[in-house]
């Protein structure tokens, strides 16, 4: 008898162990994943628009980084309805910059001033499809996906429209414009300034009262 009660309490206790198992293992991935949601949040929340960079330009490894993260972000049909030029070649960006200090002679004023693009050594430029009513959508998303994931690699960024404006509209400009390439059918929308920040901005207050719940 007392065989069978020993047997019997070590069964119960291999039971006790293997239900204890699970509810272990569960909790370690919960806590990990936990983690991974912080870092994303963190990053969305500390995330500032820079405009004062330092000169040199963001290395092309950590810009393929960048970029890859950028065409993974969600889009209409899977259209990927975008195409992405990567300029960080001083010459076409000083270039088109003394046309736009030509056109704009307050801006050579500025003792700061080096280009267009908020003196950054690295510009993307976003063109979206014309035939596809939610491109403009889907190159936002595109545009997002990169400036966070440059972030969290300590790179920052800025998003540029006044510079697309001017190319795609002063005809002493449609040199630089040619020379991105895009296919007929796309038209550039807007560009992305990147560099090692040389500014820590503060975030700017948002306005919470605009969102509401709809019951």
């Amino acid at each position: 008898m007392k065989q069978i009660r020993t047997m019997l309490a070590g069964a119960a206790l291999l039971l006790l162990c293997g239900c204890n198992a699970p509810a272990k293992q569960e909790s370690s991935s919960t806590d990990g994943s936990e983690k991974k949601e912080n870092t994303v949040i963190e990053t969305i929340l500390s995330r500032r628009s820079i405009r004062r960079y330092q000169p040199q330009a963001v290395n092309r490894d950590t810009m393929q980084i960048i970029l890859n993260c950028g065409i993974n972000a969600p889009n209409g049909q899977n259209k990927q309805s975008w195409e992405i030029r990567v300029v960080d070649n001083p010459e076409f960006i000083n270039g088109v910059s003394e046309i736009f200090k030509k056109e704009n002679p307050k801006m050579a004023e500025d003792p700061n001033f080096k280009n267009m693009f908020r003196n950054a050594p690295t510009v993307v430029f976003i063109a979206n499809d014309t035939s596809y009513d939610c491109s403009q959508i889907d190159c936002g998303l595109l545009g997002e996906n990169m400036i966070l994931s440059a972030w969290s690699m300590g790179i920052g960024s800025c998003c540029l429209a006044s510079p697309t404006r001017f190319m795609t509209s002063n005809p002493a400009a449609t040199e630089y414009l040619k020379r991105l390439d895009f296919p007929e059918g796309y038209q550039l929308l807007y560009c992305i300034a990147f560099g090692y920040p040389d500014e820590a901005p503060e975030a700017k207050p948002r306005n919470a009262t605009k969102i509401k719940y709809i019951d």
